[in-house]
């Protein structure tokens, strides 16, 4: 049998350096494209915990699609960034901060005309943004619980399509589809070995190869955590709060 040949990526340190909260931090005084480009793309990737929270505040389906494209219109178009601390400078707080202020004080549901303009922002799936929302909820989860979950729910798949997309450009598609039963650490519904001769690998080498994916997989949530902090020691710590949301 063919042995797992891994060739693995090199994660480096260096990755602080070009992040996208870190340049939009970089660029909080003088608003510049590539600021401007990265806030678009951060939220972009992590609208759906918004959506989440501005849900369980009770605003429905329509209102709250309406109301996220709406923040999202001020976000981008106006200078959100002058008030933001170096020190507390994570995406999630201040997205969090920005969208309680944008529901407090500045919406007005008369003006429903005028949201964002009629021009759209940011691509929203509603459909599948509410589908997500009725399995996520309960009614024990405040808001802030909710989105910090849903946060870390969509980092983690965004860790694994970071881990596929590599798998794929490597011509590894297939050993990525067989192994990835075993990325939770939970039991999977099949064994090494009826993995292996699905591969045609060796138990030993379906073993070695699914160390190495896990490895892999928790090195691509740092980088994902990482581009939402504005330093590599806050990594640590936002994973923990966010993994600890989802106990007690």
């Amino acid at each position: 049998m063919q042995e797992e040949q891994e060739q693995r990526p090199i994660a480096g340190a260096k990755c602080f350096a070009t992040t996208h909260w870190s340049v939009v931090l970089a660029a909080r005084d003088v608003r510049s494209p590539e600021a401007e480009d990265a806030l678009a793309q951060l939220c972009s990737c992590y609208w759906y915990p918004l959506y989440a929270y501005v849900r369980r505040r009770g605003h429905g389906p329509p209102d709250a699609e309406d109301l996220i494209q709406e923040f999202f219109s001020r976000l981008l178009q106006k200078d959100f960034l002058r008030g933001v601390q170096q020190e507390r400078g994570k995406f999630r707080w201040f997205l969090l901060a920005a969208l309680k202020r944008f529901l407090v004080n500045e919406w007005n549901r008369q003006n429903a005309a005028k949201r964002g303009g009629g021009q759209v922002l940011i691509s929203l799936d509603a459909t599948a943004a509410e589908n997500r929302f009725h399995l996520e909820a309960s009614d024990g989860v405040t808001p802030e619980k909710l989105f910090d979950q849903s946060w870390a729910v969509n980092l983690l798949e965004a860790a694994q399509e970071q881990l596929r997309h590599e798998y794929d450009l490597g011509g590894r598609s297939a050993t990525f589809e067989g192994l990835k039963i075993f990325l939770s650490g939970d039991e999977a519904a099949l064994t090494y070995a009826e993995t292996g001769k699905a591969l045609g690998l060796s138990e030993g080498a379906v073993k070695v190869a699914v160390h190495r994916l896990r490895q892999r997989y928790r090195e691509c949530l740092r980088e994902q955590v990482g581009q939402t902090v504005s330093t590599p020691g806050e990594v640590d710590e936002e994973i923990r709060h966010l993994f600890a949301v989802f106990s007690g």
